[in-house]
C-alpha cells in the first residue's frame, strides 16, 4: 500500500507521540515526573487503553492487590458504592457483587500491538527488538554522553545524523541476520524529515495510525525516548525546540522499515491489520474500566481514613494558645517533613513550623565554589529569575583552588579508564585503594560535605527588586506577623554514598539539588536592614530583634545542619544554643518513627551508619507513602499523626486578597507534587516501562542515566528498592487527594483560568477537596467545575456516557 505523506499531517502525529512521552531528567538532577505527562486530558480508563495499545503496560494494580483489601475491609462496601457512582453511567459492572466478583478474577494482561521487528522476530526466529535495542542503546549512550565516555558521538550533528554517520559503519545487525542494513541506511534520506517520510511511505502507516504507531515505537525505546523528551522540555522552556525525539522516532522506524522489506512477504498482512489496529478509535475495554473503578475505590478508603484523621482532636496545643512563638522554623512541604515537624512541635516548647515549598520562592540559577555548572535551583516548571554564586571576592582564591583540583581529579580519572592506561593502573596503583575500600565498606567516610561560602546574587540585585521579592515570598508563606526572635529556614537534601539516584532524595522543588542554597539566600534577604525598613511600610513588621537563618535537614539523618555564621549575631546565641537542642530532640523522636520502617535498621545511629554505607540500597524511604497534599493553616494538622504521607503548606484564604496565593499554590506546588506522586505511582504498577530497575545491577552510562547490566535500555524512574522492601510495597499506590481550606468558588475560578491543570482534577489524576473552617473535608470537587458534599453522592455531573 502505497501512503501519500502531509508532512504538516506528519509532523503534527510525532508532536502528538512525543507529547505522550514523560521527560526523564538526568541523573545529577533528578526530578519527579508523571509519567502520563501529557495525557491529562484522558482519564485512568482511556489512558489504560492507550498504554496498553502502545506499550503493553497496565496502569493499575493486579486484582488481587484490591481483592486483599477488600478482604481485609481496607476498602468498604462504602468505598465500592462512591467508586461505582463516580463512574460514567453505563460503564460500570452492576452493583458492588459484581465489582467484588471482578476483583477475584484477574484481568486480561494487557498486550501491545507489534512492531515490525516483533513481527519479524516471530517468523525469522532471531530476536530483532532484542537486537534493536542493543543497537540503538549502544548509539544513544554516546550521543547522550556528558563526559564519561572516551570515545563519544560527535557533537554538533543532530541525532538522525549522528546516527546515520554511525549505523552506515555497524556490521552487526548485518552478522546477525538483517542483511543489507548498513546500505538501507546509507540510501536513506540525509534529512530527518524526509527520512520520516520515506519510512511513513514504506511502512504503509496511515494518517489515522501515525500518533498511535508513533507512539508505540517510542514507548519501544523505553527511557531513550525519555531522554530525548527531556531534552525538548528543556528548549521549550527557552522558547526554542529540539528535534532529538522526533529523529529517535525517525531511526526506530527506518529499522522497521529494512525489516519490512526483508520480510514483507511473510509479514506482510500481519502489518497491515496492525495499522488499521492503531487507526481504529480508542475506547477502554469493560476489564480496564473495571480496573479503574477497583483503583477508585481504593482511594475513596485513603480518603475516608484522612477525613477520619482530620477530624480527630490535635494532641498538641495550637501556638496560638501558647502566645507568640520562641522558634518559628520553616520547611519544605515535603512529606518527609511532616514526621520532623510533629517532632519537632511535641518537644512541647513554644515552638511553630511552618510549610512552604523548598526553593522558598527563589528561582535561583546558582555556581557552586569551584564550578561553572549553572545548577537550576528551582522546580521544573518555572524558569529562572536571579543568578547567585556561592561566596565573593573575598573566595575568589578557594574558587580557583577548587577549579584546578577538579580537573586534576577529572585527568586522573580518565587515566584510569583510559584504554592504554587502566590496566597497568590496576596492577601499579590497585593496593593503593585498600584503605579507602576498607572505610567505605565500613562506613568510616565523611556523609556530610563541608559547605560552600554563603550564596549571593550576581550582579546583586536593586533595593526595589529585593524588597518585592520578600514581600511576596513573604506573603506566600502566610508569615507577615508575630515573628519570633529565632526564626529558621530549612532546606532539605540528603547524604548518601554510591547512589547513582541520590539527587532523587534532595529537593524536587530546587530541582533535584538539596535545598540550603536557597534557605541562605531568603535568610540574607530578610536579615537585609534595608529591606526590612522597607517591608513595614507595606504592612509587614520584622522586629529589630528577629534573626533569620539558613539551615538544611538531612532527611537520611534527620540531623538539622544551621548556617548561623552566614550573619553572627552574638545576641542570639542563648537562642541558637536553646534551638540546637530542640532540634537534636526532635532528630532523636524522627528517627525513632522512621527507623523501624527501614529493613535492618534499628535506631537513629543506625540511620546515620546506613547514609554512609555504599552497598545501602535503602538508605531512606524518600517520599514514598505519599498520599495528600494540604493547604491550610497549620492548626488543621498540628498534633495529627500523618505518618510522613502528607505534603503540607501553611496558607490562610483570610489573608490573601484576590486569591493570588491560592492561584499560586493549585498551578505549582500541587503540580510539583503531583508529579511526584505519579511517578511513585507508575513505578509500583507499571515498573517495567516507568520504574528504574533493580539496583544491584546497574551501570551508570554517559553520566546521566542507568542501564541494566552491560547496556540496552535506558532505565528510569524510581529503582525497585525504593518502592519494595523485598517482601511487599511500602508505596500505596494512590492518587494524590488535594486538600484547601478555601472557598469553593475561588478554586473553581482558578481552573476556570488553568484548563491544564483542571483536567487533571476532571480527569481525576487528582482529587481535590474543600476544607471548612474546622479542617474537615467538607466538599469534593466532582469534575467540570462541580462540587458536592464529600460525604454525598460522587456522580460526575457532564461524564454520563
Amino acid at each position: 500500500m502505497t501512503i501519500v505523506t502531509d508532512r504538516t499531517g506528519l509532523r503534527r502525529a510525532a508532536d502528538a507521540a512525543a507529547l505522550a512521552i514523560p521527560p526523564a531528567w538526568p541523573l545529577a538532577s533528578s526530578v519527579a515526573v508523571n509519567p502520563w505527562l501529557g495525557q491529562s486530558d484522558d482519564d485512568l480508563a482511556m489512558a489504560a487503553a492507550r498504554m496498553a495499545r502502545c506499550a503493553g503496560t497496565a496502569i493499575t494494580m493486579g486484582r488481587a492487590w484490591y481483592a486483599r483489601r477488600i478482604a481485609s475491609g481496607e476498602i468498604t462496601d462504602a468505598d465500592l458504592v462512591s467508586a461505582l457512582a463516580a463512574a460514567p453511567q453505563g460503564w460500570q459492572p452492576g452493583d458492588i457483587a459484581a465489582l467484588k466478583a471482578a476483583a477475584q478474577a484477574p484481568s486480561p494482561p494487557p498486550v501491545a500491538l507489534p512492531t515490525v521487528a516483533d513481527l519479524a522476530a516471530a517468523v525469522s526466529g532471531i530476536d530483532f527488538p532484542a537486537i534493536l535495542a542493543e543497537r540503538f542503546g549502544a548509539w544513544a549512550a554516546s550521543w547522550f554522553d556528558e563526559g564519561q565516555a572516551l570515545w563519544a558521538a560527535p557533537k554538533g550533528k543532530s541525532a538522525y545524523a549522528a546516527w546515520r554517520s554511525v549505523a552506515v559503519h555497524d556490521l552487526t545487525p548485518e552478522i546477525l541476520g538483517l542483511r543489507g542494513f548498513a546500505a538501507a541506511v546509507a540510501d536513506a534520506a540525509e534529512a530527518a524529515d524526509d527520512a520520516l517520510a520515506d519510512a511513513v511511505a514504506d511502512l504503509g502507516i496511515s494518517p489515522a495510525a501515525q500518533a498511535s504507531c508513533f507512539h508505540r515505537a517510542l514507548s519501544s525505546l523505553g527511557g531513550w525516548a525519555q531522554a530525548a523528551r527531556y531534552r525538548r522540555w528543556q528548549a521549550n522552556l527557552a522558547g526554542a525546540n529540539d528535534t532529538a525525539i522526533t529523529d529517535f522516532l525517525t531511526i526506530r522506524l527506518v529499522w522497521d522499515a529494512v525489516l519490512l522489506t526483508r520480510y514483507g512477504d511473510r509479514i506482510g498482512a500481519e502489518w497491515r491489520s496492525v495499522v488499521s489496529a492503531h487507526a481504529a478509535p480508542l475506547a477502554p475495554t469493560e476489564a480496564q474500566i473495571t480496573d479503574a473503578i477497583l483503583q477508585e475505590a481504593a482511594e475513596h478508603a485513603g480518603q475516608r481514613r484522612l477525613a477520619a484523621l482530620l477530624a480527630e482532636a490535635p494532641v498538641v496545643a495550637p501556638v496560638a494558645a501558647l502566645g507568640r512563638p520562641a522558634l518559628q522554623m520553616a520547611f519544605c512541604i515535603d512529606v518527609r517533613s511532616e514526621v520532623f515537624r510533629r517532632a519537632l512541635e511535641s518537644t512541647g516548647a513554644e515552638v511553630q513550623t511552618l510549610g512552604f515549598a523548598g526553593f522558598f520562592g527563589l528561582t535561583a540559577l546558582h555556581r557552586r565554589l569551584g564550578s561553572d555548572v549553572a545548577e537550576r535551583r528551582f522546580p521544573v516548571l518555572l524558569g529562572p529569575g536571579v543568578t547567585t554564586r556561592a561566596g565573593g571576592d573575598a573566595d575568589e582564591h578557594a574558587d580557583t583552588a577548587m577549579r584546578l583540583d577538579v580537573r586534576v581529579t577529572r585527568a586522573w580519572a580518565r587515566f584510569k579508564l583510559a584504554a592504554v592506561s587502566s590496566f597497568a593502573f590496576v596492577e601499579a596503583a590497585g593496593p593503593i585503594y585498600v584503605v579507602k575500600l576498607v572505610r567505605d565498606a565500613l562506613g568510616l567516610g565523611a556523609s556530610v560535605p563541608a559547605s560552600d561560602p554563603a550564596p549571593q546574587p550576581e550582579p546583586p540585585l536593586d533595593a526595589a527588586t529585593k524588597v518585592q521579592m520578600a514581600d511576596s515570598i513573604l506573603r506566600a508563606m502566610a508569615l507577615t506577623q508575630d515573628f519570633a526572635p529565632l526564626v529558621i529556614l530549612a532546606g532539605h537534601g540528603a547524604s548518601v554514598v554510591n547512589n547513582p539516584h541520590g539527587s532523587a532524595l534532595h529537593c524536587g522543588a530546587c530541582g533535584g539539588y538539596s535545598g540550603e542554597v536557597n534557605a541562605r539566600l531568603l535568610a540574607r534577604l530578610l536579615n537585609d536592614p534595608q529591606v526590612r525598613s522597607a517591608l513595614s511600610a507595606k504592612g509587614i513588621i520584622i522586629p529589630g530583634a528577629t534573626l533569620f537563618v539558613g539551615a538544611l535537614h538531612d532527611t537520611t539523618t534527620d540531623a538539622v545542619r544551621l548556617f548561623d555564621t552566614d550573619l553572627a549575631s552574638p545576641q542570639h546565641r542563648d537562642a541558637l544554643i536553646h534551638a540546637r537542642r530542640l532540634l537534636d530532640a526532635a532528630t532523636v523522636l524522627a528517627n525513632a518513627e522512621r527507623a523501624p520502617r527501614l529493613p535492618r535498621a534499628t535506631g537513629g545511629a543506625s540511620l546515620s551508619r546506613r547514609s554512609r554505607n555504599w552497598a545501602e540500597t535503602r538508605p531512606e524511604w524518600g517520599l514514598a507513602g505519599c498520599q495528600a497534599f494540604i493547604a491550610a493553616p497549620r492548626s488543621r494538622t498540628r498534633g495529627r499523626d500523618l505518618a510522613g504521607r502528607a505534603f503540607l503548606h501553611d496558607y490562610d484564604w483570610r489573608h490573601d486578597n484576590g486569591f493570588g496565593v491560592l492561584e499560586l499554590i493549585m498551578t505549582a506546588p500541587v503540580v510539583v507534587a503531583s508529579w511526584i506522586s505519579l511517578q511513585y505511582y507508575g513505578s509500583c504498577v507499571a515498573p517495567e516501562l516507568f520504574g528504574g530497575g533493580n539496583k544491584l545491577i546497574h551501570n551508570i552510562v554517559g553520566g546521566f542515566g542507568v542501564v541494566e547490566g552491560n547496556g540496552g535500555t535506558l532505565r528510569t524512574g524510581l529503582p525497585w528498592q525504593s518502592v519494595h522492601d523485598g517482601e511487599a510495597l511500602v508505596h500505596d499506590p494512590l492518587r494524590l487527594t488535594v486538600c484547601i481550606e478555601a472557598p469553593c468558588a475561588a478554586m473553581t475560578a482558578i481552573l476556570q483560568r488553568h484548563p491544564g491543570v483542571a483536567a487533571l482534577f476532571d480527569n481525576r489524576w487528582l482529587q481535590l477537596f474543600a476544607l471548612d473552617d474546622a479542617g474537615q473535608m467538607a466538599q469534593r470537587y466532582a469534575g467540570q467545575l462541580h462540587w458536592q458534599p464529600a460525604d454525598g453522592s460522587y456522580a460526575i455531573p457532564g461524564l454520563a456516557a
